[in-house]
């Protein structure tokens, strides 16, 4: 008698990761996905990592993100004046585990810092610094910077814009990622008031390279250096450990300080 065949079971349904439906801080913390990103239709010039969140990082950030953050999803501008008790703030996009964050806010506190990321960690970390250093001129914002500069920032509202080390994205076909880019320019060129700096730094060459050429050409942008190419490290600049492993590497790290130019306008 041959055998009867065995009916498979039913799969269950398919159930998607908690991080993918919901925040594991609750209210009290960072949205995992504030502005509803399957809603851009954009090439991004990041990707949301994903790693490990230690006890102190996510204690500071059930604790303090209601004081001290802010998810980025579009739906409102942001008064800076309000934000910062009325200092000049300084964006800075990208901050990593936030050490040099914290440090240039420590040596000038008469300016603010708003400092965007995605990275749940290193928002935690920064955090965690500006609470033990008593750092009450940061802001610690979760989300794309480019919905903060589009919908949430006024326009000249920035006292300065800082990139360091952004993803390099090396491959040909990945170069389209990249953050500077004219368009991206051309945003960040209305929210800065005339005359504010634009401070870029990489320590990948060929990426260095299509930044100096990019700014260069840009018409709202002016290079602070007489002979139009590359910047010394600026003193108020740190040292990163990630800088430092690239230099270990034998990269060539590379500033670059562009002022907005003002218009007709102003």
């Amino acid at each position: 008698m041959a055998d009867l065949p065995v009916e498979a079971p039913e799969a269950p349904p398919y159930t998607p990761p908690r991080w993918r439906t919901e925040s594991r801080f609750g209210p009290e913390g960072p949205a995992p996905d504030p502005a509803g990103s399957h809603h851009e239709r954009r090439i991004r010039s990041f990707q949301p990592r994903r790693s490990r969140v230690t006890t102190g990082q996510e204690d500071a950030l059930r604790r303090l993100w209601t004081t001290w953050g802010l998810d980025i999803d579009g739906r409102s501008v942001i008064d800076l004046e309000e934000l910062f008790d009325g200092l000049p703030v300084v964006l800075e996009i990208g901050f990593g585990m936030g050490e040099a964050t914290a440090q240039m806010a420590a040596d000038d506190p008469d300016t603010g810092v708003l400092a965007a990321d995605v990275h749940t960690p290193g928002q935690g970390n920064l955090l965690a610094l500006a609470e033990r250093n008593g750092l009450t001129n940061v802001r610690v914002a979760n989300g794309d910077a480019i919905i903060l500069l589009r919908e949430m920032l006024r326009p000249d509202s920035l006292a300065g814009m800082r990139v360091y080390f952004p993803d390099p994205w090396p491959k040909k076909r990945h170069h389209k990622r990249r953050l500077i880019q004219p368009e991206f320019l051309s945003l960040a060129a209305t929210r800065l008031a005339p005359g504010a700096v634009l401070h870029c730094a990489t320590d990948w060459e060929p990426y260095a390279e299509q930044m100096l050429e990019v700014l260069s050409a840009h018409p709202d942008f002016e290079n602070t250096q007489e002979d139009g190419g590359f910047a010394p490290r600026p003193a108020f600049r740190p040292l990163t450990r990630f800088e430092g492993q690239g230099l270990d590497k034998g990269h060539l790290v590379h500033d670059l300080l562009f002022r907005r130019i003002p218009n007709d306008g102003n």
